[in-house]
């Protein structure tokens, strides 16, 4: 690996008052301000990529365990229905970063820039970490961004991070072994990866630049974004006992080949740049593999707050982006990775965009808590910017709701949705809603004739197996209604004879 990475400080804003004649911060008054802010939580927001809501052993995973995330349950709050903002990965970032659903916030959809990178969140879009940033944070995003390619308005650099390591672009991502990561932007180059080599894993290097932050950022408050890729499409790790291990466990499941590996006019760079995955003789065991690693890396982030005292003042979430893909040689349907849900990657059924959250904060949350509070990623910002007391602009308007009295256990003060809402761009187009305990799905939105709104009752039917569309016609006016004002329009990402637009 050839590259030097700049680690710097910044310092506490602290806003100096000037009474009673006396103008100016004194070293008195700037030690206390210091004081004050590390009373404020720090974040670390663990973001992993296509796990779905049973790939956890505390969610009912059982072919392989996942102990160090379990630990999270077991020391605070397993959240039950949660949701992620879309069901593919750019569009559900952007509602975490915005604290706006797909129907508001500006990435509805994942849309490809080459050579490198993603459609570009704006510049002047507000998100959780300039909001942190401006209340004294340090920012800091270690994996995969998606929402701007380098030096573009949408660039992590460009939103609010002080600091970025990893891939710039989530086609990039495909691969585990890629010829270069972006550090600030940077290219840093992996020559242990040339010519098909697999000499360096992204995820651990990556990981340890994770670590490195919390080492330089230790008397700061810090927000710690970790979108790491794993378990997401290419079934690839390194060739270790763990693997041999996991390769004896699971003996069986379809090699995966992927043609484009194998074609001679086809070169390394040509397929790192397309995002082709690599070939996989023994996906099932590749898998198993892949969230081990996710578990111990989980493990290190929590033993390396502990190490430096920060482990109670600090809040740990862990979540998916969106439901288990199928890309790449992975069997969700082998390992149910979507738990009693049904539907994967790009539904908007449960098993879509249902996702586990697990939240530690030891001094707030009780262990060993849970809640069914239905909650998605747009509700984050509100929530951390009531922890942390950070403003949100009048004019930025959010669909999220604070979930802190759950946190504190005040359900009774919880204040509750009218309704969730997703929207998606590919398959034809899709919306759902969630009301309550009903859910309402529509697919071909851009197939007028094939259309038509299904009803379940998640209360009784969790696997969405029963469509009670035809004995409840005022739900699907409910739902119709919600489908009709919840979007505002979007250039970039709209139906085809824009089906529901305002």
């Amino acid at each position: 690996m050839n590259f030097s990475i700049k680690n710097w400080k910044r310092g506490s804003l602290g806003l100096c008052v000037a009474a009673l004649g006396i103008v100016g911060c004194s070293p008195k008054a700037n030690k206390q301000v210091d004081a004050e802010q590390n009373l404020r939580p720090n974040i670390v927001y663990i973001l992993c990529d296509d796990a779905g809501w049973g790939d956890l052993s505390c969610f009912g995973q059982e072919k392989f365990s996942t102990p160090h995330i379990d630990r999270i349950a077991k020391e605070g709050m397993k959240f039950t229905d949660h949701y992620a903002g879309s069901s593919v990965c750019a569009p559900s970032r952007s509602t975490l970063m915005t604290g706006q659903h797909t129907g508001h916030t500006p990435i509805r959809g994942n849309k490809e820039v080459h050579p490198e990178g993603q459609v570009p969140m704006p510049g002047n879009t507000f998100n959780i970490a300039k909001m942190l940033k401006s209340a004294g944070y340090t920012t800091g995003a270690f994996g995969k961004w998606g929402l701007g390619y380098p030096g573009s308005e949408g660039a992590p650099n460009a939103q609010g991070f002080d600091e970025f390591f990893g891939y710039n672009c989530q086609r990039q991502a495909h691969t585990y072994f890629p010829l270069y990561l972006r550090s600030n932007g940077e290219k840093v180059m992996m020559d242990g990866n040339l010519k098909d080599a697999k000499g360096e894993y992204a995820h651990d290097i990556i990981h340890k630049e994770a670590l490195k932050f919390i080492d330089n950022n230790k008397e700061n408050p810090f927000f710690l974004f970790l979108p790491y890729t794993i378990p997401h499409a290419e079934m690839l790790t390194p060739q270790d006992s763990l693997f041999e291990h996991y390769r004896k466990v699971f003996p069986g499941g379809k090699p995966f080949v992927n043609k484009n590996n194998h074609d001679p006019e086809k070169n390394q760079e040509m397929r790192f740049q397309a995002g082709a995955y690599g070939d996989q003789e023994y996906p099932r065991a590749a898998f198993a593999t892949m969230m081990t690693y996710l578990d111990i890396a989980v493990g290190e982030v929590m033993d390396k707050l502990e190490e430096h005292g920060l482990a109670e003042n600090t809040i740990v979430v862990f979540t998916s982006d969106n439901g288990p893909h199928r890309e790449g040689g992975a069997d969700p349907h082998f390992f149910k990775s979507y738990g009693p849900f049904k539907g994967i990657k790009r539904d908007l059924y449960e098993g879509g965009i249902r996702v586990p959250m697990l939240i530690k904060w030891p001094k707030v949350i009780d262990a060993g808590t849970e809640s069914n509070h239905p909650s998605a990623f747009w509700d984050v910002m509100p929530t951390l910017a009531e922890i942390t007391g950070a403003t949100i602009p009048a004019e930025h308007a959010v669909d999220g709701i604070s979930f802190l009295p759950t946190l504190k256990g005040q359900h009774g003060d919880q204040e509750k949705h009218e309704y969730l809402y997703w929207e998606f761009h590919e398959a034809g187009g899709r919306m759902a809603t969630r009301i309550g305990k009903w859910k309402g799905v529509q697919y071909n939105l851009n197939k007028p004739k094939k259309t038509k709104i299904q009803i379940y009752d998640l209360s009784v039917d969790p696997g969405e197996t029963n469509d009670l569309a035809a004995q409840h016609p005022e739900i699907v006016e409910q739902v119709k209604k919600i489908f009709s004002t919840a979007r505002t329009s979007n250039e970039q990402f709209k139906f085809k004879g824009d089906t529901y637009m305002m």
